[in-house]
């Protein structure tokens, strides 16, 4: 609805109202009253039109700014849409271009691999020409080789692999060589360093004994006296101590022979009492022969506490200071035993304080290494084997128990302690004079370490020299090549330690020569 007809309904509605009010109250004045109405409304339908016009107007004007901002908006609407889909065909432009050329590169690295393919199939193919052509040539070469070596292809292996196997061998011994060079010289070194110093320091006295003893006499009447009526005194004395008494044509002297050195001696004792004494009856026999005991026994704890007291050892039990004393009675290959084993510690207490090493706990292993020969001509087994079981009965330290096991090589050593007493024991044992042994199996042991060296392919002769102590083995030189000659010795050398009981150390001495002989006639 329009204002100027709302201005008008208003109008309209308040001049009806104004006319019924003036009919009713003021019937007087209607006809003024309509005049003025009619001039008011005359005034009011102008001012409406002129309002109405404005109205209009205003409105066409505001519909004018309308369209104008809707078109501006609109303008820059479409500026806004040309500029981003023109920069958007420009960006499809771009990449349509790089697709193009990315295309292109790809045709051209297409045709390059194609080509590359047909230079490798045409290589691949001369190579396969080459080939056969090669081992056509490679065939005919091997048919003329064998046709001038005369030796077929594996026989060829074979010679070859042999060549290659002797410069290996000849390498190897070489390598061999160097490194035992090498280290012989610096543990020689060190090792004559320290045993030289350590038999500077220990002098001791060897004292070859036999199984035999002589007891002087002061005539030889007395010896028909120690015979007695029908022979009674001397089966007694033989009866009472396990001796033979050997009564012959030596003058003034009477034999004892056994191989118990305690029995010997207390037969000795006993017979120098009753020779002193000069009575001399079965009573009187026995009485000697005890008392010879009883002194026998006591010189054994004597010797074992010289022993222990003179080595700074202690703490060891008395029943092995007792077993200790006993060796003083015990030889081994003519050597004094508790001799051997008072030097053996000595050694290596000197040695272990150079490697500084418990310089005690080695001389009291060295001083019970050969315990167990005080036992062997009561228990049946190795002296080795007693030593470990009674020195394990009494609490001995495990360090002692290896280096008894050990000092014959039946256990490795342990510790440097059992190594040590092991190089004394052999130099104590090694040393010129220290030790006999008997005749019958001296040339039988001579007789094997010829044997075993003989056993040996290339070998011609060999000659056992320096008292058993040195092997020294001519080799076939055409048999045993120059650098198959350490390996040759060292065979031999584990052979010998195998198969042969030997004290010290055995040089193995391999000699190759090769001798021209020509006649001039």
């Amino acid at each position: 609805m329009q204002p100027v007809t709302v201005v008008l309904i208003c109008i309209a509605v308040f001049a009806v109202s104004a006319a019924s009010a003036g009919f009713i109250g003021f019937k007087s004045g209607i006809t003024y009253r309509k005049k003025i109405a009619e001039s008011e409304i005359g005034s009011a339908e102008e001012q409406a039109k002129v309002i109405v016009e404005e109205a209009s107007r205003e409105a066409e004007n505001k519909q004018k700014e309308a369209i104008l901002a809707a078109k501006d908006e609109i303008h820059k609407m479409r500026s806004e849409a040309e500029r981003e889909n023109k920069e958007r065909r420009a960006e499809i432009s771009q990449q349509e271009r790089r697709i193009t050329k990315k295309e292109e590169n790809l045709d051209r690295k297409t045709d390059q691999i194609e080509k590359k393919e047909e230079r490798l199939n045409e290589k691949l193919k001369q190579a396969e020409e080459t080939k056969s052509e090669i081992e056509i040539i490679k065939r005919s070469q091997l048919e003329s080789l064998e046709h001038i070596s005369g030796l077929t292809t594996e026989q060829a292996k074979v010679q070859l692999l042999d060549s290659l196997e002797e410069e290996l061998v000849h390498e190897k011994a070489l390598k061999i060589t160097a490194y035992e060079q090498q280290l012989k010289d610096e543990a020689d070194r060190k090792a004559k360093e320290y045993i030289s110093l350590a038999i500077t320091r220990c002098a001791a006295e060897h004292v070859s004994e036999i199984t035999v003893s002589v007891v002087p006499l002061p005539n030889d009447e007395m010896k028909g006296r120690i015979i007695g009526r029908e022979g009674r005194n001397i089966r007694t004395i033989e009866t009472m101590t396990g001796v033979d008494l050997i009564i012959d044509d030596t003058p003034e002297a009477i034999t004892l022979s056994c191989f118990d050195p305690v029995r010997r001696e207390t037969a000795r004792i006993a017979l120098e009492h009753l020779i002193s004494d000069g009575r001399i009856h079965p009573t009187r026999i026995e009485e000697s022969v005890e008392k010879a005991k009883r002194e026998v026994e006591q010189k054994i704890r004597t010797e074992g506490e010289r022993a222990v007291m003179d080595l700074d050892v202690h703490g060891i039990h008395p029943e092995l200071v007792k077993l200790l004393g006993r060796l003083h009675y015990r030889t081994s290959f003519g050597q004094n035993v508790l001799d051997h084993s008072i030097e053996v510690a000595y050694l290596a207490g000197i040695m272990a304080s150079e490697l500084g090493v418990d310089a005690k706990l080695a001389r009291r292993a060295g001083l019970l290494h050969d315990i167990g020969k005080a036992l062997t001509h009561e228990i049946e087994g190795s002296h080795v084997e007693m030593g470990v079981d009674v020195c394990r009965k009494f609490k001995e330290n495990a360090v002692v128990l290896n280096a008894i096991e050990a000092h014959h090589g039946d256990v490795e050593p342990k510790t440097v302690i059992a190594c040590l007493v092991q190089a004394a024991d052999a130099i104590s044992a090694a040393r010129p004079g220290a030790r006999r042994e008997n005749v019958e199996n001296y040339i039988k042991r001579l007789e094997k370490l010829e044997e075993i060296s003989n056993s040996f392919d290339g070998v011609e002769k060999s000659f056992a020299i320096q008292a058993g102590r040195e092997i020294r083995i001519i080799v076939n030189p055409d048999q045993i090549k120059e650098d198959r000659m350490v390996l040759v010795a060292r065979d031999i050398a584990a052979k010998i330690e195998n198969e042969l009981d030997y004290p010290g150390q055995i040089k193995v001495n391999v000699i190759r020569e090769s001798r021209a002989i020509e006649y001039a006639k």
